[in-house]
């Protein structure tokens, strides 16, 4: 499969399948009609068969798809067969509940190490995880090669951590900091800002 002729819309579709077919698995269901799945995103069911059409054939005319045997396949194709080593850089508010929430190691995703310049905050534990110096961040990062980091620190200080991290392999950031910041081809960053979201909400109201 050449996951770059894949659109990204149909790549973002992808995590909330997995999420209704969650649901529908701990519901005790052992199988979903399309029609069901794409409710569940407001789209066609032919958007929802087009979009896993890309991945190959699921599922049997007149008697939909099988929970399990989907879901696992979607999973496959997330890279989420596996768990994922996560790195945290600023350990403020948002980044102190964002290692205390459940749901990342629960879908795959698990902080191992977290970063800061505090002196207040270096070395506290918290949701069993020592907060190491942000000095020490290259060479704890380079060492265990991290792959996936999140950003939490101020706007200012952003760019230059963010450098840092891809110089040691990082190779997905996820942005909460209110800037935009550049990365190399091959990089992937998702950029998350709540107050840009409740702007675009009010356009609405």
């Amino acid at each position: 499969m050449k996951r770059l002729t894949i659109p990204e819309v149909v790549v973002a579709r992808l995590p909330l399948y997995t999420q209704k077919l969650n649901q529908l698995l701990r519901e005790g269901r052992e199988s979903v009609s399309s029609q069901e799945m794409a409710d569940h995103l407001g789209i066609t069911s032919a958007q929802f068969r087009k979009d896993i059409s890309f991945f190959g054939g699921f599922g049997k005319q007149g008697t939909g798809y099988n929970v399990i045997k989907l879901l696992e396949s979607l999973r496959s194709v997330l890279n989420l067969d596996r768990i994922w080593e996560v790195a945290l850089v600023g350990v403020g508010r948002l980044g102190q509940a964002l290692m205390s929430y459940h749901g990342f190691s629960s879908t795959g995703f698990e902080i191992v190490m977290a970063f800061d310049n505090d002196p207040e905050i270096i070395g506290k534990s918290i949701a069993g995880i020592k907060v190491l110096d942000v000095k020490e961040m290259q060479k704890q990062i380079c060492h265990r090669e991290i792959p996936i980091a999140i950003l939490t620190v101020p706007a200012a200080s952003a760019q230059e951590i963010a450098d840092q991290m891809i110089a040691c392999g990082v190779k997905a950031i996820m942005n909460y900091t209110p800037t935009t910041l550049k990365v190399p081809k091959g990089i992937r960053l998702a950029n998350i800002d709540p107050v840009l979201s409740l702007q675009t909400i009010t356009f609405y109201l």
